[in-house]
């Protein structure tokens, strides 16, 4: 659903700018609707929608890789569970708790962890330039988290939806590092079948909402948040994602996932009325500063090397 036409790096970067937008909406989507849109409800509208939207144009790829597909069906499975539904179902219930702004400011914490599973999972090892930018984007998440008061580590009791978020972050670090092992199908197949995948994990999770007696309070907000989750997140970022990797290697354009805690918390601030404190700012500050060294002392990209976003 891309064209071969190369695009010019200021145009691919202005794209990301874009998918980084959409998914920092989605924090703000999942923070609006508490209350209005039970979260697992929320995920299985979102990734059935983007899946009936898909379909057409992901068919007749999928008969073509449907034997590569079922052949390494174990690796597919897991990344779509961590990937697709672990991460979502953990940010959407953690936001019914927490903050979007703290929500969003914890993805700072994926590429420390990216690496971590790197090591971990494949024996690879980060360089210097990567392990400075990290720490001090990690930094920032900490003063955060800490809201600036170094000697509230001693006391701190997290929120639980800071920890439900932290778990999605975890599950989306994970589904970045084995994305390497991902089968060499074509793209729109291998993100149906991942759709179908949070669809069948969501589904009795939001059966069971129901069965407690939540309910969706319909209304045009509601539909207009079903509508969003469902077209720009989902469908809209993942191809402008694709074809940015497509043009610039996955280094340059995962490392911009750093940029979603700043965009999400002046959109909080602008449309939830959230407030944005010293700390906040300082916070940025420190993260903005990892994205950029880690931009300037990047090595260059790695041959087909995978990547992708939820």
């Amino acid at each position: 659903m891309t064209t071969d036409r190369r695009r010019t790096p200021l145009y691919s970067y202005a794209t990301l700018a874009a998918v980084m937008l959409f998914w920092s909406g989605n924090f703000i989507v999942g923070r609006a609707v508490q209350g209005a849109i039970p979260p697992f409800t929320l995920a299985l509208v979102r990734w059935s929608g983007a899946a009936l939207v898909l379909a057409p144009f992901a068919w007749r790829h999928l008969r073509v890789d449907r034997a590569l597909l079922a052949a390494q069906w174990r690796i597919v499975l897991l990344l779509g569970l961590v990937g697709i539904a672990a991460f979502n179902g953990f940010v959407y219930a953690g936001l019914q708790y927490t903050t979007a702004t703290n929500g969003l400011l914890l993805q700072a914490a994926i590429p420390a962890l990216v690496l971590l599973f790197d090591r971990m999972l494949f024996g690879q090892r980060a360089t210097w330039a990567q392990m400075a930018a990290v720490l001090l984007s990690i930094a920032g998440v900490i003063l955060i988290v800490l809201r600036g008061d170094p000697f509230a580590i001693l006391s701190i009791g997290l929120n639980i939806g800071d920890l439900l978020v932290l778990g999605g972050v975890i599950g989306w670090a994970a589904y970045t590092s084995l994305l390497r092992l991902r089968p060499a199908s074509h793209p729109l197949s291998f993100l149906f079948v991942a759709f179908l995948i949070g669809i069948a994990t969501m589904a009795p999770l939001a059966m069971l909402e129901w069965a407690r007696g939540a309910r969706v309070v319909m209304g045009w907000g509601t539909v207009g948040a079903f509508a969003y989750v469902a077209l720009l997140p989902s469908l809209a970022a993942y191809m402008l994602y694709n074809a940015a990797v497509h043009d610039l290697g996955a280094g340059p354009a995962g490392q911009t996932i750093t940029l979603m805690p700043l965009f999400g918390a002046l959109l909080a601030a602008g449309l939830l009325g959230e407030t944005l404190h010293a700390y906040h700012l300082t916070g940025m500050v420190l993260i903005l500063g990892g994205i950029l060294i880690g931009a300037w002392m990047r090595p260059g990209p790695a041959r087909g090397q995978r990547s992708g976003r939820p």
